[in-house]
């Protein structure tokens, strides 16, 4: 006999459409970031922009192919190739399979000498969603970028490089290309991610991965239960002490997890349990600080239930927070201008609307900024079938365009204005400077 009540309770909207309501009420209010360097000469400005309308529409048919054509990451095969001959069929050498990564592409103007700047490219889509996080943009916004910026990147003495970085969506390619030196001689980067608003400086949380596996003894759960060591009530006294540390984790932090394992019958005591769990953060610190508590809540619960317990840290690489630059990120406000979008400056939409990318890692190593850029309406959220078809409509269409323009230009910048590049560098430098990220996490 079957009792049915299937049908979970749908969630209120009320509070999102508050939400809704007084970021509305702030972005009329918004005054925009600016920038007080003057950015490359007007000539080249022209011809940048000369360059990405040229390629407009080669560049949106490029989105509407990654789009119809969705490929998980480190097996996005046919996507880095529909790239790649991009780049080619205007005279780019492209090399793809570099650092290790058979689905990582390079791609560099002439020249060993000057400034290097690298805009960046990703392509891996969600299971089961498609583009729903809109890596079909991110990647032709890249490569109109690259294309504006290399038409000016000789005569301003330095170098532009697009560089495309696998699995950002849970694999870290771009920490595992660092680690292989792929970015050892790149002065800044660049990119940009669509959104439900354009924002010119919006936080990205640090994220660890942390699966709790714990191990008991197993006994017949009627006959001899007092011979058993639960493996799951270990697991279960984890996930509610998880719980109970939610109410003493500042705003910005996030943990969320899933059991993964908890035993096969009911009347076997579980001799093993295993929980998987992300962890966030809004910088590096209270991401170390999150991370010892939850070390601390395993052991506590093993301890409680008789149980060992294993904890396997980052089984693909850990992400930092984003550092902002927020030199290099006026140049994009204002390189926004000629599409007539008005970047928010940070803190206008709730900065706790976000979730985590490996860009945060290169942001630790040198200058990188991050910009949103709208293709949806405000109460789209990221990661869904609704931001997945938006990314694919003519609202993504015209953010292809408008971004790689943005890029271009602010690449152009950067190689172009002496004055500007070294106030990025000096607020690289004032936020900290380069950090070993991998020793960080160890």
């Amino acid at each position: 006999m079957t009792s049915e009540h299937a049908a979970p309770v749908p969630p209120h909207d009320g509070y999102l459409r508050a939400l809704v309501d007084s970021t509305a009420e702030a972005v009329a209010a918004a005054e925009p970031l600016g920038s007080p360097h003057d950015g490359a000469a007007s000539d080249v400005r022209e011809a940048v922009t000369a360059e990405v309308r040229t390629r407009a529409e080669e560049l949106v048919a490029l989105s509407q192919d990654l789009h119809a054509h969705p490929e998980e990451g480190f097996a996005e095969h046919r996507s880095v190739r529909a790239l790649g001959d991009l780049l080619e069929r205007h005279g780019h050498e492209v090399t793809i399979g570099i650092g290790g990564l058979d689905t990582a592409l390079v791609a560099r103007t002439p020249g060993t000498d000057g400034p290097h700047i690298a805009v960046l490219a990703e392509y891996d889509a969600l299971p089961g969603l498609g583009h729903a996080c809109g890596h079909n943009i991110i990647c032709t916004t890249a490569a109109g970028g690259f294309l504006g910026a290399a038409v000016v990147a000789e005569r301003l003495g330095g170098r532009v490089s697009l560089i495309g970085t696998p699995a950002e969506e849970g694999g870290g390619g771009k920490e595992t290309l660092a680690r292989a030196g792929v970015f050892s001689d790149v002065d800044a980067v660049v990119m940009l991610h669509p959104f439900s608003h354009d924002i010119v400086m919006h936080p990205f949380l640090g994220r660890r991965q942390l699966e709790m596996v714990f191990h008991g003894v197993g006994a017949h759960a009627s006959a001899q239960p007092f011979m058993g060591r639960n493996a799951l009530d270990a697991a279960v006294s984890a996930y509610q002490g998880v719980s109970a540390l939610r109410q003493q984790l500042p705003s910005s932090d996030r943990v969320h997890g899933v059991f993964t394992d908890g035993g096969a019958r009911p009347n076997v005591i579980p001799e093993r349990a295993a929980l998987l769990f992300y962890l966030r953060s809004a910088n590096p610190d209270t991401l170390a600080d999150l991370a010892e508590r939850m070390t601390r809540i395993a052991h506590g619960a093993a301890e409680m239930s008789g149980c060992g317990v294993e904890l396997r840290w980052d089984a693909q690489p850990a992400y930092l927070p984003i550092r902002f630059n927020t030199t290099l990120a006026g140049r994009w406000s204002v390189n926004q201008e000629p599409t007539g979008r008005t970047p928010l400056p940070p803190g206008i939409v709730p900065e706790f609307l976000t979730g985590s990318t490996d860009l945060g890692n290169l942001s630790y190593r040198m200058p990188a900024i991050h910009p949103m850029i709208a293709v949806s309406a405000a109460t789209v959220a990221l990661h869904t079938k609704e931001f997945a078809a938006a990314a694919g409509s003519p609202d993504g269409d015209k953010a292809v365009v408008d971004g790689a323009l943005g890029l271009a230009l602010t690449a152009a910048d950067y190689l172009g204005d002496a004055a500007l590049r070294n106030a990025v560098h000096e607020e690289f430098e004032a936020s900290g400077g380069a950090l070993d990220v991998p020793s960080f996490f160890d």
